[in-house]
């Protein structure tokens, strides 16, 4: 499995998060569940863990991450450094179970634009982002090549709702496969201290010429719940379903000496 692959099958998923009641600090910007990020950015010094361990099915094939982790630094004010390593799983249908490392992501987020509190101008960050291929692709690990992401993130908080956006390009010419576009928008609304509610659309071009866009059914959109620790589970049709387990930490790189 690879990272890209797996976020295919979460955008195909229109569906609802069910979540661990754990009350726990809420991240300072967006992500998973969410296909849609933000401008947000790690405080400078600070580290943000995400440990996760995934599960999908789509057309008869499972894969999946036990676990993956993400790791973002905050390397300045408005600048995220950011990693994600996993253990892949693949099992195509009707045939042997394949396990090991996967793809390798690694990114930097740079916001260039501050919100302005109190007027219109929203933040916004460009976050490109690369894949190495680093998993074994004859087995279904990764994708046998590098790809990139270069998306332009934009967000902006008004009246209780955070409402961010954007979207961006994936180069991911490969045998059979074409370059393509990502568009999406999304808002939440922070319920109590520790929980969060919010929902997202979105459009992603063909993958393969003559393929089919992948997008948020019109009568189902994407929603979900979110805490600093929980499960996420996501089923809109037959042949594609996906699971989430993560807890997410923050901490600052060095602690006072008391």
């Amino acid at each position: 499995m690879n990272i890209a692959r797996h976020r295919l099958l979460a955008w195909r998923c229109a569906g609802v998060g069910a979540l661990m009641l754990i009350r726990l600090p809420l991240p300072a910007h967006a992500g998973a569940p969410f296909v849609t990020d933000d401008p947000g950015t790690t405080p400078p010094g600070d580290f943000e863990i995400d440990l996760a361990a995934t599960h999908g099915r789509l057309r008869g094939e499972t894969s999946g991450g036990l676990p993956s982790l993400e790791v973002d630094y905050g390397a300045g004010s408005a600048l995220q450094l950011h990693a994600v390593a996993a253990l892949a799983y693949t099992r195509p249908d009707g045939g042997s179970l394949h396990f090991g490392y996967g793809d390798t992501e690694l990114g930097a987020k740079l916001r260039f634009l501050a919100e302005d509190e109190q007027g219109w101008r929203p933040a916004a960050a460009l976050f490109p982002l690369v894949e190495a291929p680093t998993g074994d692709a004859r087995q279904g690990l990764g994708a046998g090549r590098p790809r990139a992401f270069v998306p332009l993130w934009l967000g902006k908080s008004t009246a209780g709702w955070n409402i961010f956006g954007g979207g961006g390009y994936w180069f991911d010419r490969g045998p059979g496969d074409q370059n393509w576009w990502l568009l999406c928008v999304a808002a939440t609304r922070k319920v109590t201290g520790s929980l969060a509610l919010g929902g997202e659309v979105f459009h992603a071009s063909a993958r393969r010429p003559g393929g089919p866009a992948a997008r948020t059914a019109p009568a189902s959109i994407s929603a979900a719940a979110t805490i600093s620790a929980g499960i996420i589970i996501c089923c809109s049709r037959p042949d594609a379903a996906s699971a989430t387990a993560r807890r997410r930490t923050s901490f600052p790189a060095t602690s006072p000496i008391s």
